[in-house]
């Protein structure tokens, strides 16, 4: 019998390489399923509704969080609101598989708070904040000012990153990959 109703998190700064851990775990047939965060943010890149956010107007985001639709959800940077709506976990479990998020330090910690031992909660940290600027700029996706506040906040959630579950190094990229999957076959019981 599959081990499902669990969540496992997976939280960094902004360009530690969850997302690429996690779109690496999703792939690997663990009865896993992604739960899209609500944002108030636009859209970046190729980024679509539904798929990789909830694209949310800021008032309709408030309007959900007055109705307490949200897990959890936060103001992240000013006027960027991001959250985890309940109906996307309950859907997941209601297909019999194990939720997977890619989500800021903060609003993993707060959902490891509310699942306690049904969450694994996995802090990805670059090497180095060298490292972490560099593939800031490599994306090419922000401003100088919008990298300088990522790389703020960045050394800001390090310190949080002893409240997880454990840490995970992301220095080499197929050795993260692999440690990600064995955390998580570990925890899931797969």
């Amino acid at each position: 019998m599959k081990n499902t109703g669990k969540l496992i998190i997976f939280s960094a700064p902004s360009g530690s390489g969850k997302t690429t851990l996690v779109r690496y775990l999703l792939g690997q047939n663990l009865d896993l399923e992604f739960s899209i965060s609500a944002t108030s943010r636009k859209p970046r890149g190729n980024e679509k509704n539904g798929v990789d956010y909830y694209f949310l107007e800021e008032q309709e985001f408030r309007k959900k969080v007055d109705a307490e639709e949200f897990l959890e959800w936060e103001e992240v940077y000013k006027g960027a609101l991001y959250g985890t709506l309940k109906s996307e976990v309950e859907r997941i479990w209601a297909e019999g598989k194990n939720v997977i998020f890619d989500m800021d330090v903060i609003g993993g910690l707060n959902l490891k708070s509310i699942y306690k031992e049904k969450a694994l909660s996995v802090f990805v940290k670059p090497p180095s904040m060298e490292h972490l600027e560099d593939r800031l700029r490599s994306r090419k996706t922000d401003s100088e000012e919008k990298i300088k506040e990522r790389l703020a906040k960045a050394d800001r959630e390090f310190q949080y990153a002893r409240e997880f579950d454990c840490i995970l190094i992301n220095n080499e990229l197929s050795i993260a990959k692999k440690e990600a999957k064995n955390l998580v076959e570990i925890f899931t019981g797969k």
